[in-house]
């Protein structure tokens, strides 16, 4: 295969979903301490550290490719769907904090550094949710801008207690959360409405179809911290286990394309479900289940690990889009048929 002259121009924001798969099995991990003792806890610390390792690559190499390429950041910045990765970046230091707050770590640096994820987070919300004033003017939202991506900034605000609530920031915690728990069945209509009138999005977007398993999990954890009835986090932890065995039902598909950096949409979703039964295991969730979820997650992310790895070798990551996903949106009613 033949090496793109500047793979750096093509590291868009989604590639932080990589960060976003190693801190969710750090999570996992932690959450299993008191089922499989300290062992858990230390191969939590490792995975914390390979995911604070990605994180900060990953930022040196976007600052990087901002100087370098600047019309390539402006032009995911303006993408129709590429643009809600941007939120992958805040909540990727939202979760670095919440695993060092599960590692036991405190302080004010740590609550400075929650600040700012939360604030960004919220920030690149509004920012994205903005963009739906300016629809009006093309007759709507465009259909191929309803993926399962929209959900990732509606996740980051659901994440904010995870930390907040221990770091002592419990009212900003709740607050935040409720933007995400309002607009998460929002999107979740939106999606629906999309499959029923113009069918799934692109093939090689359907591991992003793993994404609508992270909501209700992550929503049960956030209420957990905040206080919540256990019985609301067993009615999520249900809605979750439900979304999850839909979903599976494309893996066949999703195990048919290509590896492409969509791939990484499996692994936090899962982690999430993995962190939540986890947590529920003393509560009387099937402890096997737990360590199940904890095998498979672990498996998935070494895998996607490697398959990366193996992508950057042989340079079929960092190239430009082979057809634009945009393209692959079905058409206005009123429109010809395209493709």
């Amino acid at each position: 295969m033949a090496t793109d002259p500047a793979p750096l121009k093509h590291l868009a924001p989604g590639w932080f979903a990589t960060v976003m798969g190693l801190a969710g099995l750090s999570l996992a991990w932690h959450a299993a301490v008191p089922l499989l003792g300290d062992g858990a806890g230390a191969a939590g610390l490792v995975v914390s550290a390979l995911a604070l390792l990605a994180f900060l690559a990953l930022a040196a190499a976007s600052l990087l490719r901002l100087q370098r390429h600047p019309q390539a950041w402006a032009d995911d910045l303006k993408h129709p769907v590429r643009h809600v990765f941007v939120a992958a970046v805040p909540v990727s230091l939202i979760l670095l904090v919440t695993a060092a707050v599960a590692a036991g770590l405190t302080g004010p640096w740590l609550v400075a550094l929650w600040a700012l994820g939360a604030a960004a987070q919220l920030g690149t919300t509004v920012w994205i949710m903005a963009r739906w004033w300016r629809a009006g003017a093309g007759g709507g939202l465009p259909w191929a801008t309803l993926t399962p991506a929209l959900f990732i900034p509606i996740v980051g605000n659901v994440l904010v207690p995870l930390a907040g609530v221990p770091l002592g920031q419990v009212a900003w915690s709740a607050a935040q959360f409720g933007v995400g728990a309002l607009f998460w069945p929002v999107v979740l209509v939106l999606l629906l409405v999309r499959i029923a009138q113009q069918g799934l999005w692109p093939e090689r977007l359907l591991p992003a179809s793993f994404i609508l398993v992270a909501p209700p999990a992550v929503v049960g954890l956030a209420l957990l911290r905040l206080g919540a009835p256990l019985v609301v986090a067993w009615a999520l932890w249900g809605v979750a286990l439900f979304t999850l065995a839909w979903v599976a039902t494309l893996l066949r598909r999703i195990a048919d394309q290509p590896f492409g950096m969509a791939h990484w949409s499996l692994s936090f979703p899962l982690a999430a479900v993995t962190v939540l039964t986890l947590r529920l295991v003393p509560e009387g969730a099937p402890a096997l289940l737990g360590v199940a979820l904890l095998a498979a997650t672990s498996l998935l992310v070494a895998a996607l690990l490697l398959a990366t790895w193996r992508g950057l070798r042989q340079g079929s990551l960092l190239v430009p889009e082979a057809v634009p996903i945009a393209v692959a949106a079905s058409p206005a009613p009123a429109g010809p048929a395209t493709r």
